[in-house]
Protein backbone atom coordinates (compact mmCIF):
# COMPACT_ATOMS: atom_id res chain seq x y z
CA UNK A 1 0.00 0.00 0.00
CA UNK A 2 2.61 2.84 1.08
CA UNK A 3 4.78 1.88 -2.38
CA UNK A 4 1.64 2.61 -3.86
CA UNK A 5 0.74 5.89 -2.15
CA UNK A 6 4.62 7.29 -2.76
CA UNK A 7 4.05 6.71 -6.36
CA UNK A 8 0.78 8.57 -6.92
CA UNK A 9 1.42 11.49 -4.36
CA UNK A 10 3.81 13.06 -6.54
CA UNK A 11 0.84 12.33 -9.54
CA UNK A 12 -1.91 14.38 -7.28
CA UNK A 13 -0.38 17.90 -8.56
CA UNK A 14 -1.08 19.71 -5.68
CA UNK A 15 -4.60 18.69 -5.15
CA UNK A 16 -6.25 17.07 -1.72
CA UNK A 17 -9.34 14.76 -2.57
CA UNK A 18 -11.54 14.26 -0.12
CA UNK A 19 -13.85 11.82 -2.58
CA UNK A 20 -12.85 8.39 -3.61
CA UNK A 21 -15.29 7.01 -6.52
CA UNK A 22 -15.60 2.91 -7.44
CA UNK A 23 -16.79 2.99 -10.75
CA UNK A 24 -18.99 -0.10 -11.73
CA UNK A 25 -20.25 -0.58 -15.88
CA UNK A 26 -21.64 2.32 -17.36
CA UNK A 27 -19.70 5.05 -15.70
CA UNK A 28 -17.56 6.14 -18.58
CA UNK A 29 -18.95 9.25 -18.86
CA UNK A 30 -18.01 10.37 -15.36
CA UNK A 31 -14.47 9.84 -15.82
CA UNK A 32 -14.68 11.73 -19.37
CA UNK A 33 -16.26 14.99 -16.92
CA UNK A 34 -12.89 14.79 -15.27
CA UNK A 35 -10.98 17.86 -15.93
CA UNK A 36 -7.08 17.98 -15.76
CA UNK A 37 -7.52 13.83 -15.95
CA UNK A 38 -4.28 11.81 -14.69
CA UNK A 39 -5.28 8.12 -15.61
CA UNK A 40 -2.68 5.93 -14.39
CA UNK A 41 -3.31 2.04 -15.29
CA UNK A 42 -3.51 0.18 -12.70
CA UNK A 43 -0.84 -2.74 -13.85
CA UNK A 44 1.58 0.64 -13.02
CA UNK A 45 0.61 0.21 -9.12
CA UNK A 46 1.53 -2.09 -7.02
CA UNK A 47 -1.39 -3.71 -4.70
CA UNK A 48 -3.58 -2.94 -7.34
CA UNK A 49 -4.92 -6.21 -8.68
CA UNK A 50 -6.30 -6.71 -12.63
CA UNK A 51 -9.89 -7.15 -13.30
CA UNK A 52 -10.50 -9.99 -15.83
CA UNK A 53 -13.84 -8.67 -16.54
CA UNK A 54 -14.99 -6.81 -19.64
CA UNK A 55 -16.27 -3.17 -19.46
CA UNK A 56 -13.88 -3.01 -16.08
CA UNK A 57 -11.25 -0.56 -17.41
CA UNK A 58 -8.63 -0.86 -14.85
CA UNK A 59 -7.22 2.84 -14.10
CA UNK A 60 -7.22 5.04 -11.47
CA UNK A 61 -8.32 8.50 -12.64
CA UNK A 62 -6.95 12.37 -10.54
CA UNK A 63 -8.30 15.36 -11.59
CA UNK A 64 -11.24 17.65 -10.94
CA UNK A 65 -15.07 17.09 -11.26
CA UNK A 66 -16.94 20.06 -10.79
CA UNK A 67 -13.76 21.69 -9.73
CA UNK A 68 -13.71 19.38 -6.84
CA UNK A 69 -10.48 17.44 -6.15
CA UNK A 70 -11.58 13.77 -6.83
CA UNK A 71 -9.77 10.19 -7.29
CA UNK A 72 -12.00 7.61 -9.53
CA UNK A 73 -10.98 3.99 -9.57
CA UNK A 74 -12.60 2.87 -12.83
CA UNK A 75 -13.04 -0.80 -12.95
CA UNK A 76 -12.66 -2.91 -9.54
CA UNK A 77 -12.00 -6.81 -8.92
CA UNK A 78 -14.94 -9.04 -8.21
CA UNK A 79 -15.15 -11.52 -5.03
CA UNK A 80 -15.91 -14.25 -8.29
CA UNK A 81 -13.02 -13.62 -9.80
CA UNK A 82 -10.22 -15.12 -7.67
CA UNK A 83 -12.53 -16.10 -4.54
CA UNK A 84 -11.11 -13.12 -2.66
CA UNK A 85 -13.44 -10.59 -0.43
CA UNK A 86 -10.72 -8.69 0.05
CA UNK A 87 -9.51 -8.23 -3.51
CA UNK A 88 -10.33 -4.20 -2.98
CA UNK A 89 -8.48 -3.83 0.05
CA UNK A 90 -5.73 -2.63 -1.53
CA UNK A 91 -7.15 0.08 -3.90
CA UNK A 92 -9.09 1.43 -0.90
CA UNK A 93 -6.14 1.66 1.52
CA UNK A 94 -4.38 3.30 -1.06
CA UNK A 95 -7.38 5.80 -1.64
CA UNK A 96 -7.47 6.49 2.15
CA UNK A 97 -3.47 7.40 2.26
CA UNK A 98 -4.06 9.88 -0.34
CA UNK A 99 -6.43 11.15 1.92
CA UNK A 100 -9.44 10.04 0.69
CA UNK A 101 -12.51 10.05 3.74
CA UNK A 102 -15.80 9.51 1.60
CA UNK A 103 -16.11 6.67 -0.75
CA UNK A 104 -18.97 6.60 -3.37
CA UNK A 105 -19.57 3.06 -4.85
CA UNK A 106 -21.44 2.37 -7.80
CA UNK A 107 -22.59 -0.80 -9.63
CA UNK A 108 -24.86 -2.45 -11.83
CA UNK A 109 -27.79 -4.61 -10.26
CA UNK A 110 -30.79 -6.33 -11.75
CA UNK A 111 -34.16 -5.35 -10.10
CA UNK A 112 -36.30 -7.02 -8.33
CA UNK A 113 -39.12 -4.34 -8.42
CA UNK A 114 -41.65 -3.81 -11.29
CA UNK A 115 -41.63 -0.12 -10.80
CA UNK A 116 -37.85 -0.01 -11.10
CA UNK A 117 -37.16 -1.05 -14.29
CA UNK A 118 -33.86 -0.88 -16.82
CA UNK A 119 -32.09 2.21 -16.91
CA UNK A 120 -33.20 3.27 -13.35
CA UNK A 121 -30.99 4.25 -10.41
CA UNK A 122 -31.11 2.87 -6.96
CA UNK A 123 -29.12 4.59 -4.36
CA UNK A 124 -28.40 1.91 -1.53
CA UNK A 125 -29.65 2.59 1.72
CA UNK A 126 -28.76 -0.92 3.13
CA UNK A 127 -27.41 -4.36 2.01
CA UNK A 128 -28.01 -7.77 2.38
CA UNK A 129 -24.78 -9.94 2.32
CA UNK A 130 -25.64 -13.33 1.33
CA UNK A 131 -22.74 -14.65 0.13
CA UNK A 132 -21.49 -15.27 3.31
CA UNK A 133 -17.92 -14.11 2.35
CA UNK A 134 -16.42 -11.04 4.04
CA UNK A 135 -13.19 -9.62 3.64
CA UNK A 136 -12.31 -8.64 7.40
CA UNK A 137 -12.15 -12.66 8.16
CA UNK A 138 -8.56 -13.21 9.25
CA UNK A 139 -8.06 -9.35 10.46
CA UNK A 140 -6.47 -9.56 14.30
CA UNK A 141 -7.85 -7.31 17.11
CA UNK A 142 -10.81 -5.66 17.90
CA UNK A 143 -11.15 -3.15 15.08
CA UNK A 144 -12.79 -6.17 12.91
CA UNK A 145 -16.01 -6.19 14.54
CA UNK A 146 -16.97 -3.50 12.71
CA UNK A 147 -20.60 -2.13 13.17
CA UNK A 148 -22.71 -1.80 10.27
CA UNK A 149 -26.02 0.08 11.51
CA UNK A 150 -25.14 3.10 9.54
CA UNK A 151 -22.96 1.66 7.07
CA UNK A 152 -23.90 4.06 4.29
CA UNK A 153 -23.37 7.37 5.83
CA UNK A 154 -26.60 9.80 6.44
CA UNK A 155 -25.08 12.77 5.29
CA UNK A 156 -24.06 11.52 1.95
CA UNK A 157 -27.28 10.01 1.45
CA UNK A 158 -29.21 13.31 1.74
CA UNK A 159 -26.19 15.06 -0.63
CA UNK A 160 -26.90 12.30 -3.22
CA UNK A 161 -31.13 12.96 -2.56
CA UNK A 162 -30.71 16.16 -3.10
CA UNK A 163 -28.16 16.15 -6.31
CA UNK A 164 -31.04 13.68 -7.96
CA UNK A 165 -33.57 16.35 -7.36
CA UNK A 166 -31.47 19.45 -8.67
CA UNK A 167 -30.69 17.20 -11.65
CA UNK A 168 -34.46 16.32 -11.99
CA UNK A 169 -32.85 12.93 -12.19
CA UNK A 170 -35.57 9.97 -10.53
CA UNK A 171 -33.68 8.15 -7.99
CA UNK A 172 -34.86 5.21 -6.11
CA UNK A 173 -33.57 3.74 -2.62
CA UNK A 174 -33.61 0.21 -1.55
CA UNK A 175 -31.89 -2.91 -0.24
CA UNK A 176 -28.87 -4.70 -2.27
CA UNK A 177 -28.36 -8.07 -1.59
CA UNK A 178 -25.13 -9.63 -2.62
CA UNK A 179 -24.82 -12.40 -4.27
CA UNK A 180 -20.98 -13.97 -5.14
CA UNK A 181 -22.00 -14.29 -9.27
CA UNK A 182 -20.30 -15.27 -11.32
CA UNK A 183 -23.22 -17.05 -12.34
CA UNK A 184 -26.59 -15.42 -12.23
CA UNK A 185 -29.28 -15.99 -10.08
CA UNK A 186 -32.23 -18.38 -10.46
CA UNK A 187 -35.85 -17.62 -9.99
CA UNK A 188 -36.04 -19.08 -7.05
CA UNK A 189 -33.35 -17.18 -5.23
CA UNK A 190 -34.97 -14.14 -7.00
CA UNK A 191 -37.90 -14.45 -4.79
CA UNK A 192 -36.27 -15.10 -1.74
CA UNK A 193 -34.21 -12.11 -1.74
CA UNK A 194 -37.97 -10.64 -2.45
CA UNK A 195 -39.01 -12.43 0.33
CA UNK A 196 -35.66 -11.68 2.72
CA UNK A 197 -36.71 -7.58 2.02
CA UNK A 198 -34.22 -6.97 -1.04
CA UNK A 199 -34.61 -4.56 -4.00
CA UNK A 200 -31.92 -5.33 -5.87
CA UNK A 201 -28.98 -7.57 -6.84
CA UNK A 202 -25.53 -7.82 -7.64
CA UNK A 203 -22.34 -9.65 -7.44
CA UNK A 204 -20.30 -6.35 -6.08
CA UNK A 205 -19.98 -3.75 -3.63
CA UNK A 206 -20.47 -5.39 -0.13
CA UNK A 207 -17.18 -6.01 1.00
CA UNK A 208 -15.92 -2.55 -0.48
CA UNK A 209 -18.45 -1.42 2.16
CA UNK A 210 -17.09 -3.43 5.19
CA UNK A 211 -13.68 -2.66 3.94
CA UNK A 212 -14.30 1.52 3.71
CA UNK A 213 -16.13 1.28 6.46
CA UNK A 214 -13.10 -1.00 8.76
CA UNK A 215 -11.10 1.94 7.58
CA UNK A 216 -13.05 4.51 8.74
CA UNK A 217 -14.27 5.75 5.31
CA UNK A 218 -17.79 7.14 4.86
CA UNK A 219 -19.56 5.41 2.19
CA UNK A 220 -22.57 6.04 0.35
CA UNK A 221 -23.57 3.59 -2.82
CA UNK A 222 -26.21 3.71 -5.80
CA UNK A 223 -26.90 1.06 -8.64
CA UNK A 224 -27.92 1.24 -12.12
CA UNK A 225 -30.51 -1.04 -12.91
CA UNK A 226 -29.53 -3.21 -15.95
CA UNK A 227 -32.27 -6.14 -15.83
CA UNK A 228 -35.01 -7.35 -14.09
CA UNK A 229 -33.94 -10.12 -11.99
CA UNK A 230 -33.84 -14.27 -13.10
CA UNK A 231 -38.09 -15.10 -13.87
CA UNK A 232 -39.78 -11.73 -13.59
CA UNK A 233 -39.92 -11.67 -17.46
CA UNK A 234 -39.21 -15.04 -18.35
CA UNK A 235 -35.70 -14.19 -20.36
CA UNK A 236 -32.77 -15.26 -19.72
CA UNK A 237 -30.20 -12.77 -18.20
CA UNK A 238 -26.44 -12.33 -19.81
CA UNK A 239 -23.11 -9.94 -19.26
CA UNK A 240 -24.40 -8.38 -22.85
CA UNK A 241 -27.32 -7.19 -21.59
CA UNK A 242 -26.08 -5.81 -18.72
CA UNK A 243 -23.11 -4.07 -20.78
CA UNK A 244 -25.89 -2.86 -23.30
CA UNK A 245 -27.69 -1.26 -20.76
CA UNK A 246 -25.60 0.17 -18.16
CA UNK A 247 -24.67 3.28 -20.16
CA UNK A 248 -28.22 4.29 -20.30
CA UNK A 249 -28.59 4.59 -16.11
CA UNK A 250 -25.03 5.10 -15.93
CA UNK A 251 -25.32 8.29 -17.62
CA UNK A 252 -28.12 9.23 -14.77
CA UNK A 253 -26.03 8.47 -11.83
CA UNK A 254 -23.23 10.37 -13.48
CA UNK A 255 -25.28 13.16 -13.21
CA UNK A 256 -26.66 12.82 -9.78
CA UNK A 257 -22.51 11.98 -8.61
CA UNK A 258 -21.03 14.96 -10.09
CA UNK A 259 -24.02 17.11 -8.53
CA UNK A 260 -23.60 15.57 -5.32
CA UNK A 261 -19.64 16.32 -5.64
CA UNK A 262 -19.99 20.08 -6.34
CA UNK A 263 -22.72 20.47 -3.88
CA UNK A 264 -20.33 18.95 -1.34
CA UNK A 265 -17.35 21.02 -1.99
CA UNK A 266 -14.18 20.02 -0.53
CA UNK A 267 -16.54 19.94 3.01
CA UNK A 268 -17.23 15.63 3.64
CA UNK A 269 -18.23 16.62 6.79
Amino acid sequence: MKAAVDHLAPRLGGLSPRYGIVLGSGLGSLVEAVEGAVRIPYSELPSFPASSVSGHAGELVIGLLNGVPVILLSGRVHYYEQGDANAMRGPIEVLKGLGVRSLILTNSAGSLREDMPPGSVMRISDHINFSGANPLIGIEGDDRFVGMTNAYDAGLADRMEAAAQKTATPLHQGVYMWFSGPSFETPAEIRMARILGADAVGMSTVPEVLIARYLGLKVAAASVITNYGAGMTGAELSHHETKDMAPIGGARLAAIIAEMIAAGGTDDE
